[in-house]
């Protein structure tokens, strides 16, 4: 796994703060809707009291889910959500991922679960039920996976 370095244009190298996984519609949630839900999130990421890990991947589907079209005819920024993105995401390689991880029943999904374990994230933010459905099994490695609004109630602020 490589971490990159601001000098790499991503974010910052490794805080030692709990780290965090945000899956795409809750990055969407930020990003684009501004939904006020958040702002804990927003908050404690921009403050250094978590992390947020992601994958090339990760940015990759959200570039793809915009290029598509929001609903009614919506826009948003390229530039705008990718410097976010830049600013605050730790940018690294998908782990190696044991063969005996929680299975998700979206395939799509699994590089959320994935990275969660191998960075050894403490949490999995999501709205999905597919993922949510896999909190128990995540919580044997260590990971909550939990709603946003879950998350304002156990987090590290």
């Amino acid at each position: 796994m490589s971490e990159h370095s601001p000098e790499n244009g991503c974010a910052g190298v490794t805080n030692g703060a709990p780290r965090l996984v945000l899956d795409t519609n809750v990055v969407f949630d930020w990003l684009v809707f501004g939904n006020p839900a958040l702002a804990p999130v927003i908050a404690a990421i921009g403050a250094g009291e978590v992390q947020w890990v992601a994958t090339e991947a990760m940015r990759a589907e959200m570039a793809h889910v915009l290029q598509r079209g929001l609903p009614g005819g919506r826009t948003v920024d390229p530039l705008s959500w990718q410097t976010a993105w830049a600013r605050h995401a730790l940018l690294v390689d998908p782990p190696l991922a044991p063969l005996n991880l929680p299975r998700c029943s979206d395939a799509d999904d699994q590089k959320f679960i994935d990275l969660a374990i191998g960075m050894r994230a403490r949490w999995l933010l999501t709205r999905d039920r597919a993922v949510l459905k896999l909190a128990r099994r995540a919580r044997a490695y260590g990971v909550q996976v939990l709603t946003p609004e879950r998350w304002s109630l156990v987090s590290p602020g």
